[in-house]
């Protein structure tokens, strides 16, 4: 990423250039990632091809003011970490369900290093910490998304718990973008995947949170009291416009029309 897209970027999610890579700057940007650019799986059901690659994700996030799930969000949150001079890792995690940890390359995570250590930075899972994880730190990490804990597993994975229920599963192991398409596939036409049965589009407000899941309106305030309604077939598009910032053409409906082959994402 050069200076003018990571620019247009940083506008995109209302951040100021950093002055150096440290962990107060990563602070800032991932707050303000998760406050401006949501979580959404609206591709899957509007039969959009999604690309790993760094232009076809800068083109949607920044260019579109679209947002997307992990792959997206967290593989063009490290092009812009990177191009503002942090070292990053990516890797793979497996999300826990009823039955234990899902499948291989289920999530993607960051690994980011700063001069005060290493932390686990993630804007792509929805509910979950609002600042980055002490990477190192296997003690209680309050957060104003709740209490996390990140624990060694016996085949030398990590575990992340959130208010004691385990989220995911790292491996270590650094990978490469290109490594999540069969991962990003699978969530996105598997009929065992959560995001081919539904439609979210949620974020993170100052206030607490705002999401859309299919004409159902979610707001959630700073006291947790959460007032949800029903939008109007006429009103979708505007909802999205005033919520999201986001401008669609039609309505996404789940079971509408979806482009297939692995390459794409989850």
């Amino acid at each position: 990423m050069d200076a003018a897209a990571a620019d247009a970027y940083l506008d995109r999610i209302g951040a100021a250039r950093p002055a150096s890579p440290d962990a107060d700057a990563l602070r800032a940007l991932h707050l303000r990632h998760l406050r401006t650019v949501p979580f959404e799986n609206l591709s899957l059901h509007l039969g959009e091809e999604i690309v790993l690659a760094e232009q076809p994700l800068l083109d949607k996030i920044v260019g579109a003011r679209r947002g997307g799930f992990c792959y997206e969000l967290n593989g063009a949150f490290a092009m812009l970490l990177r191009a503002l001079g942090y070292e990053v890792e990516m890797l793979s995690a497996r999300v826990f369900g009823p039955d234990g940890p899902g499948i291989p390359y289920d999530h993607l995570v960051l690994c980011v290093s700063t001069p005060d250590g290493p932390w686990l930075a993630d804007v792509g899972f929805g509910r979950h910490s609002h600042f980055p994880l002490r990477w190192e730190s296997r003690a209680e990490q309050s957060d104003p998304g709740g209490v996390f804990r990140i624990e060694e597993t016996a085949e030398g994975d990590l575990d992340v718990l959130r208010d004691g229920s385990p989220q995911y599963r790292i491996e270590q192991r650094p990978r490469a973008l290109e490594d999540f398409e069969v991962g990003c596939w699978w969530n996105r036409t598997s009929p065992r995947s959560h995001f081919t049965q539904s439609l979210v589009c949620s974020r993170l407000t100052e206030t607490g949170r705002v999401t859309l899941s299919g004409r159902t309106l979610v707001i959630t305030g700073a006291d947790g009291v959460r007032e949800v309604r029903q939008v109007g077939a006429g009103e979708v598009l505007a909802a999205y416009r005033e919520h999201f910032g986001m401008l669609l053409a039609r309505e996404p409906v789940v079971g509408g029309v979806r482009a297939s082959g692995p390459g794409t994402e989850a």
